[in-house]
């Protein structure tokens, strides 16, 4: 199976639990939160994050409904992201602020790229800009740009993050440093196009291992808070999306990867 089919079904599953999980909470889960306590009809909100997010996710699976799960998801997360997360950071620009925003979008990157491979003649013809090449390229920035946050707080948190190291690594200091760059680098490289497909497909494999390696083990041995519970929830989710970034550079890992393993030509002498 492709790459890009692997990462949209396992984004659509994602998105499936995610709101199974909101149901059982009766709240937000916290790839939506945080939202505002008075903010009003709150729980009814909750209950609608959770239905769009297993009402989307189950329609992604399924051809007929795609198109249109892959646009209510969309501008749903693009609202959230525009109404709740932009004002925040720019009201507040504590860690909170800025780490919501950047997990909210690259979520809604995830969500932009499966809708422009999803848009038919309806959405290219109507919503041109958003459903072409215009909005694959704005969703990558937007996910680019969402990743170097994430790697400049392993330097500001330092500690915290060392401390999430498995044991049978040496040097968590290192692993701290290593993983932060890496994630800098890979956002700046997809931000401004340059080895984007190879920075995409090393971000989602750094995130899948740290959900593998940290998260997963920790979950298992059921010593975890409720903001780590969180937090795992979040590690899968931007897993997630980040294959589906990762597979929407397919056919440019194709062409260079082929260019790579064909004989030049040797020149006439």
């Amino acid at each position: 199976m492709r790459i890009a089919n692997v990462g949209r079904a396992f984004f659509a599953l994602t998105m499936i639990g995610i709101g199974v999980l909101g149901l059982v909470r009766g709240d937000f889960t916290a790839v939506w939160d945080p939202v505002p306590k008075d903010l009003p009809a709150r729980d009814a909100l909750a209950y609608l994050c959770a239905f769009i997010s297993i009402a989307c996710g189950i329609g992604l699976l399924w051809r007929r409904t795609a198109v249109l799960a892959a646009r209510v998801l969309l501008f749903y997360s693009l609202l959230w992201f525009l109404l709740l997360r932009v004002p925040s950071v720019l009201f507040s620009f504590a860690i909170d602020s800025w780490w919501s925003a950047c997990k909210t979008a690259a979520m809604t990157a995830g969500a932009w790229i499966i809708y422009v491979g999803s848009a038919d003649d309806w959405d290219k013809q109507r919503l041109g800009f958003i459903a072409g090449d215009n909005g694959l390229r704005i969703a990558r920035i937007l996910y680019g740009l969402a990743l170097i946050p994430f790697g400049i707080a392993h330097f500001l948190y330092l500690k915290q993050t060392a401390v999430l190291v498995p044991g049978w690594l040496p040097s968590p200091v290192f692993w701290a440093y290593f993983t932060g760059g890496a994630y800098i680098a890979a956002g700046a490289a997809i931000a401004i196009g340059v080895l984007a497909w190879l920075a995409a497909l090393l971000s989602a494999l750094e995130t899948g291992l740290i959900t593998l390696l940290v998260w997963v083990p920790m979950a298992m041995a059921g010593q975890l808070s409720a903001f780590q519970w969180g937090e795992i929830v979040v590690s899968v989710a931007l897993t997630a999306a980040a294959w589906v970034v990762a597979g929407s550079y397919r056919r440019v890992q194709e062409l260079s990867l082929s260019a790579a393993l064909t004989p030049r030509d040797e020149p006439s002498s």
